[in-house]
């Protein structure tokens, strides 16, 4: 029997989605009676049940920081265990929105042109909406640097940036991106294969927080995705190169903006969720791949690597 160990919960804004994220990867679990499962949370007693329960695999199902940000990563490889997804640097490396975008531009991969801005530092609004009016222009798209699932995301012009701006202050260092308007399209990658393309029709402003997680929010999600077969192809690529380009293990999903012909990579999500309103599942069920073979191809490729 094989001993898995859930990892749920956590600290991080996104603690709720991971806790629902495993709720339903346990339901699935359950009906193959070969598993025998613990869900636990990464708090002060966590590597001491760890060592009890001395399991086969741990499933990382954490999101956010502290979670897919290289922390736990970094405990997990201490203790010499198995887990899912991604390692230590690639998973501090895809959370980390400007050191990623740095490696995308190094590597010929279009993302939106953006600007750093710290809380650290003196504000001079002044100087801000100067740089974006000369390097960006509005509107401009302000998120926190490392953070998932659209957390702190918001859209904002001239007239409602100082307000934007203001709310994130309790992340300190922030992203300020040109705002590229077009279709949202995100491209899955599940170990070394291209599993497929999903778009997505928010009925709000963009596919934020609430939109991926709300039922009442309905995003209308589009698959099989309207595009040439040519570009197609090539948005899959870029989801390739960039999943190989940050060393990604398993599963990883990289969200787009097709505007113009041309695919923009916002960011690459290391552990997308898994709860019915998540994408990844809904690519792989296109795929003829039930939600149990899924996990299960995310566990095998953990078994194979360390």
């Amino acid at each position: 029997m094989d001993k898995i160990l859930i990892l749920a919960g956590g600290y991080s804004n996104e603690r709720e989605i991971s806790l629902i994220t495993a709720k339903s990867v346990i339901h699935e679990l359950k009906k193959n009676k070969k598993y025998k499962l613990l869900q636990i949370e990464p708090d002060g007693s966590f590597v001491k049940k760890l060592r009890k329960f001395k399991p086969n695999l741990v499933l990382n199902l954490l999101h956010g920081r502290y979670g897919e940000d290289g922390y736990i990563q970094s405990v997990l490889e201490s203790e010499k265990v198995k887990y899912s997804h991604s390692g230590v640097l690639s998973s501090s490396l895809a959370i980390d929105k400007e050191l990623s975008k740095k490696i995308f531009i190094k590597n010929n991969i279009l993302t939106p042109p953006y600007i750093k801005f710290s809380f650290k530092n003196n504000i001079d609004i002044k100087n801000i909406i100067k740089r974006i009016d000369k390097n960006l222009q509005f509107p401009v798209v302000l998120k926190p640097i490392n953070e998932g699932s659209s957390v702190g995301v918001s859209i904002c012009n001239k007239k409602n940036f100082i307000s934007c701006l203001m709310k994130l202050e309790k992340f300190r260092d922030i992203l300020i991106e040109k705002y590229i308007p077009g279709r949202e399209i995100q491209a899955a990658i599940l170990g070394k294969k291209k599993l497929g393309i999903i778009e997505l029709k928010p009925k709000r402003k963009f596919y934020d927080y609430k939109a991926k997680y709300s039922t009442s929010a309905k995003t209308e999600h589009i698959i099989p995705v309207n595009l040439s077969l040519r570009n197609f192809n090539k948005i899959n690529s870029i989801a390739m190169k960039a999943h190989r380009l940050l060393k990604c293990r398993g599963v990883s999903r990289s969200d787009f903006r097709f505007y113009k012909n041309k695919f923009y990579l916002l960011e690459l999500n290391t552990q997308p969720g898994m709860t019915s309103l998540s994408l990844v599942p809904e690519i792989a069920s296109y795929k003829n791949i039930s939600f149990i073979k899924l996990i299960e191809e995310i566990m095998r490729d953990a078994a194979i690597n360390k």
